[in-house]
């Protein structure tokens, strides 16, 4: 179940259970807005864990750059009317499962990505440093930048877009409103995909001007 933690408590004490749930309890918080699956799959309690009964107050401090997942050392401080009974460290080490493209066979560099090479799969983020995909169309009909190895995770910057136009070659240059449309030669001065803006040379004026890519002929204008 998505945001779900699990703690192991059989066994431990009042104290220690309080702390996890504490603990378990800001972790949930901190990655609530993510979409992960989360589960703890370590929580370790150093130092007294002993605390007086009644109601308490707990801050659980985290290293500034820890995003909620992978391990971490966190600071847990324990208030019973603003007087503190319990400063501890807990170190945690955290799953996060998310939905990400992950290659299913080699992807070699210059390959154009279909269906039969990636699929989304669950895997734990930390184990690919944050850095992942979760949507096949940023990646399908792309070519490979770097060979991307079988069970890996695909990220948008190994692959790009397949360059339409290419540098050097002659397009036709269209500018167009509701009323008119012009169309003159012109020479691309740099390569792009569908959509991409590239500099293009007007044949007749010999200007260099920016142009979005429309097809593998034709770039359009502001007019």
């Amino acid at each position: 179940m998505a945001g779900a933690a699990a703690v192991q408590q059989q066994g431990v004490s009042p104290g220690e259970a309080r702390i996890q749930e504490a603990v378990s309890g800001y972790i949930l918080q901190k990655t609530a807005h993510l979409g992960l699956e989360i589960r703890i799959k370590r929580l370790s309690i150093s130092g007294n864990t002993a605390l007086p009964e009644g109601p308490l107050d707990f801050d659980v401090v985290a290293p500034q750059q820890w995003e909620g997942w992978g391990n971490a050392n966190l600071a847990v401080v324990a208030r019973q009317r603003d007087r503190v009974v319990l400063n501890t460290s807990v170190q945690v080490e955290v799953e996060a499962l998310a939905g990400m493209v992950v290659a299913l066979r080699q992807i070699d560099y210059g390959a154009v990505i279909s269906g039969a090479d990636v699929a989304v799969q669950k895997r734990d983020i930390a184990s690919v440093g944050g850095k992942y995909t979760r949507d096949l169309d940023a990646v399908l009909g792309r070519r490979a930048r770097v060979s991307i190895k079988a069970n890996a995770a695909v990220r948008t910057d190994q692959v790009e877009k397949i360059p339409l136009i290419k540098s050097g070659q002659l397009v036709t240059i269209v500018a167009e409103n509701e009323v008119l449309k012009i169309t003159v030669a012109g020479r691309a001065r740099s390569a792009g995909a569908e959509g991409d803006t590239i500099m293009v040379q007007n044949l007749s004026s010999l200007k260099e001007i920016p142009a979005r890519v429309i097809n593998a002929t034709t770039v359009q204008v502001g007019f």
